[in-house]
């Protein structure tokens, strides 16, 4: 049984803010463990540059602001197992599958943490129709991960299902790295992400159909790949309209249709979860601390909800805060001016053109605490 202070699952945007907060707030026994070949999660796909603040580093492209995180985790000399799935969350310990030992196999380490950070991130939705299973149909976060951290591309022609952030950044992307994107589709009557994005998508001349949806895949591509996509157009009721329909020659389809939080860590414990659409779905209500209704669990970025990456880096510096205060390292004056001036920062990343909704939501959940005092 290893034994730490600080156990951090996930050493994603949420979980590597978390994981140097907590190490710059005194923690000495700190361990982060992430199931992926490499730390940063989202942060290595993100070659576009962040919006928002100077403190939310505008102006700085995600992959470098990855780099700088693992840096920094590397000069406070952060313990991170990579490779390393945790795969059991008991009352006082959690298991974790260390994964590619010498002979090939996998071995169980039980860990003893005294706080848990949990940030196992988000994934992403499917839409189910006829083709959906054909090789060719993937996630945009799949497609964006092959391009920008693989360097391989995921199809020559491609239909994009869905006009959010991901889906008009992701499209964006593709065509920079060399692949023609066909069309985008989108069931809603309007274009669901920031019009910056879009207007990109429209000037490189890239169809953009609202008010539609796919109807059929056709795999008669090689080794049954995608062909032909067919797309119709729905009414007021989302309901396809018969004699509407348009087919495409394309190699590809990748599915933006919005993301999940990752909760199987958090629905092992007695975590309570409420239902909350703007954030994904069942998310774990949670303090301004970012402690779960679990004493000694905080949960941060998108397992608490799916939101930006800017937005899980301000969730994971006050769970680390929090964690750290926790454990009697910050004085709580020290740490409360901290957690003020994160939240200050999370409350106008929150008033963007789609944030009010979130603001709310998010508010609901933690007045889920009433027992809770709330700055």
């Amino acid at each position: 049984m290893l034994k730490t202070e600080l156990l951090v699952v996930g050493a994603g945007p949420a979980g590597l803010a978390a994981a140097i907060e907590a190490k710059k707030g005194g923690v000495k026994d700190l361990l982060l463990v992430d199931l992926n070949m490499r730390p940063g999660g989202q942060l290595f796909k993100q070659i576009h540059k962040f919006f928002g603040s100077k403190a939310h580093r505008a102006g700085i492209r995600g992959i470098d602001i990855g780099t700088q995180m693992l840096e920094e985790a590397k000069e406070l000399g952060i313990d991170i197992w990579l490779n390393t799935a945790c795969v059991g969350l008991f009352d006082d310990k959690i298991a974790c599958l260390e994964k590619g030992q010498p002979d090939g196999s996998t071995k169980i380490v039980y860990v003893q943490p005294e706080k848990i950070i949990l940030a196992t991130g988000g994934q992403e939705n499917v839409v189910r129709f006829k083709g959906w299973t054909t090789p060719g149909v993937m996630g945009a976060g799949a497609a964006q991960t092959m391009i920008n951290v693989n360097r391989v591309q995921p199809g020559q022609k491609i239909v994009m299902l869905g006009t959010g952030n991901v889906g008009l950044i992701v499209s964006y992307q593709l065509m920079q790295a060399g692949c023609e994107v066909v069309a985008l589709v989108e069931a809603a009557p309007k274009i669901g992400g920031y019009g910056v994005h879009a207007s990109k998508i429209s000037r490189a001349g890239v169809p953009i159909f609202t008010k539609h949806t796919i109807k059929e895949v056709k795999g008669n591509g090689p080794n049954g790949r995608v062909s032909e996509v067919v797309i119709v157009e729905l009414d007021e009721k989302w309901n396809p309209i018969e004699g509407t329909e348009k087919t495409f020659e394309a190699d590809t389809v990748t599915l933006a249709a919005g993301l999940k939080p990752v909760s199987d860590l958090v629905k092992l414990q007695d975590i309570e979860l409420v239902f909350n659409g703007p954030f994904g779905g069942w998310v774990p209500t949670h303090t301004r601390d970012m402690e779960s209704t679990c004493p000694g669990i905080y949960v941060a970025g998108d397992t608490t909800g799916v939101e930006e990456a800017n937005t899980a880096l301000e969730e994971g510096r006050l769970a680390g805060i929090s964690a750290a205060q926790s454990l009697g390292y910050m004085k709580d004056a020290d740490a409360e001016a901290l957690k003020d001036e994160i939240w200050d920062r999370l409350a106008g990343l929150r008033m963007g053109p789609f944030g009010e909704k979130r603001a709310v939501a998010k508010k609901e959940l933690m007045d889920a605490f009433p027992e809770v005092a709330r700055g």
